[in-house]
């Protein structure tokens, strides 16, 4: 059996095949994905999907699907945004489909009638890959744009919040990631040369400007716009890093760069480690599990600053497929989902 993982989100929509064997197992993955800006593209959903797929859309059994695209300003709640980017999935797909919600699968008719279940419930689909490492622990799963901090107890999900609004009180969400963060968010002063500039409270320059000129990502791995619609090469942001103290790179040079770099890079890290802290004092567990795309760079250095033990999903899954974690996680849950359908049927 062949099952599609879609994890549908703002700006990027993930995608994991799974080919289970008769009994459940995993035999092999593949893994995808696309920038697809739902605030302005979303009618090019189904296409997206679809192309993701590719041949495989052949052999598929069933599509499974988490999201927080509701989130796109495209759309004026959140439930608007699961009910129209449910219909585009129904749309697409002649096949068993169900979504991930905040207490387990659902299926299109439940999706209808309570739409909220589904919003931003992809972590959910997270957890299992983490619990199957250590029954206790927390997950720290940092992607292009935010960070999922996830506890773990006795193989299933605590989390004291459920919507991102309560997620952001209690720790579980930051909002910081890997790409899209504006770094005007994450400091309004900078060290250069012998003094402290303010910076300019405007979008020049992102975290993967930061990172690319750290050498921590790769220019391919720079999937999302630039500010200002340059290229992604490390002169580029560079020049969108000296803008953010209203500079060029006539007025700084590259180590005065680098510098502002490491001093977000730093107030990143510790942005994430603060939540950290919160969510391992209240759950009294001191075990890390990270993945996403700031795995190594973000999760793991956090949990490092609070001298907890770490551990990566790469010891389980390739680091491809640690970027689409939640896809793979809801390709997972879409299997125990017909399973056990299945199984009912048959009583």
């Amino acid at each position: 059996m062949k099952i599609a993982g879609f994890d549908i989100g703002g700006a990027n929509t993930d995608l994991a095949v799974v080919e289970f064997d008769e009994n459940g197992n995993i035999m092999n993955i593949r893994t995808g994905f696309s920038y697809l800006p739902m605030w302005i593209k979303k009618d090019e959903l189904s296409a997206t999907l679809l192309e993701l797929l590719g041949t495989d859309i052949d052999e598929i059994d069933a599509v499974g699907v988490s999201m927080t695209a509701e989130l796109a300003d495209s759309y004026q709640n959140k439930s608007e945004g699961v009910l129209d980017i449910s219909a585009r999935v129904m749309e697409s797909f002649n096949l068993p489909v169900a979504f991930v919600g905040l207490n387990g699968m659902m299926d299109y008719d439940s999706v209808r009638k309570s739409p909220q279940e589904l919003a931003a419930a992809n972590w959910i689909a997270t957890a299992p890959l983490a619990a199957y490492m250590a029954p206790d622990c927390i997950v720290i799963d940092t992607g292009s744009t935010t960070t999922d901090i996830i506890p773990i107890k006795n193989g299933m999900e605590c989390a004291k919040g459920r919507s991102d609004l309560e997620r952001l009180a209690t720790g579980e969400l930051v909002y910081t990631g890997t790409l899209r963060t504006n770094v005007a968010t994450l400091v309004d002063k900078v060290p250069l040369k012998d003094e402290w500039v303010r910076t300019a409270s405007e979008l020049f320059a992102v975290t993967a400007d930061v990172h690319l000129v750290l050498g921590n990502i790769t220019p391919e791995d720079y999937t999302s716009e630039t500010p200002d619609g340059g290229d992604n090469s490390r002169e580029a942001s560079l020049l969108r890093l000296s803008r953010v103290v209203c500079g060029d790179m006539d007025l700084l040079s590259q180590d005065d760069v680098v510098k502002i770099a490491r001093f977000i890079y730093q107030k990143q890290t510790e942005q994430v480690a603060e939540a950290l802290k919160e969510v391992i004092e209240r759950e009294n567990i001191e075990l890390v599990i990270a993945t996403g795309l700031g795995m190594n760079l973000i999760g793991c250095k956090a949990a490092e600053l609070l001298g907890l033990e770490v551990r990566t999903m790469e010891e389980i899954l390739t680091r491809e497929d640690c970027v689409v974690a939640p896809a793979v996680g809801t390709a997972l849950l879409m299997e125990k989902f017909l399973e056990t359908r299945s199984k009912s049927r048959d009583l």
